[in-house]
């Protein structure tokens, strides 16, 4: 039985909207540093953010799956990733999130324990388009119920956490982020 890989760079490519509102970033830290926080913030403020973005850039190429015979093995852009033995893999589905951009669709895993893992390197989403998504799915959960016992399935219950979407959590995220400066700005 071959692996099956998905990888990142395979994937995602940095599209012009998300460059530009890079740029509109920097552009509004510029104001910002212009009513208060002085060339040396504004430096800090740049800085932490160009490498913040890196770091966001070098995990989505280096980000990987590999579903094989000893079970799934995720990486998310450092190290050599950990692998999920079959035995200890309780439920696969996807998760389909409807946002303002569109819909996204990922593949996750629920483990043993209760906890859930994504596979990264395996989306499908409006601005990443997965044509074949649909039938990756398929064969990864094929893998799965070939690899283990019809018993040891068991569809976990849905709680307040598959409630929040990625949309609200970036929403509530950037609200800290925006009064943290304001708090920075107005001392």
């Amino acid at each position: 039985m071959d692996e099956l890989i998905f990888r990142g760079r395979d994937r995602y490519r940095p599209s012009r909207s998300q460059l530009v509102l890079m740029l509109v970033l920097l552009v509004a830290q510029g104001f910002a540093a212009a009513h208060g926080l002085g060339t040396v913030g504004f430096l800090w403020l740049a800085g932490a953010t160009l490498a913040l973005s890196g770091l966001g850039l070098w995990t989505t190429v280096r980000c990987w799956s590999r579903v094989g015979p000893e079970g799934i093995t995720i990486c998310w852009g450092f190290g050599r990733g950990r692998t999920y033995p079959w035995s200890r893999i309780r439920w696969i589905d996807v998760r389909t999130l409807d946002t303002q951009g569109g819909t996204s669709s990922q593949v996750r895993m629920f483990l043993a324990g209760g906890r859930r893992r994504a596979l990264p390197g395996l989306l499908h989403s409006d601005m990443y388009p997965s044509p074949d998504f649909d039938e990756q799915y398929h064969r990864i959960r094929d893998r799965w119920e070939l690899n283990t016992e019809a018993a040891a399935r068991v569809e976990p219950v849905r709680q307040f956490r598959d409630r929040i979407t990625v949309t609200v959590a970036a929403l509530l995220a950037t609200l800290v982020i925006c009064a943290v400066a304001a708090v920075v700005v107005l001392r």
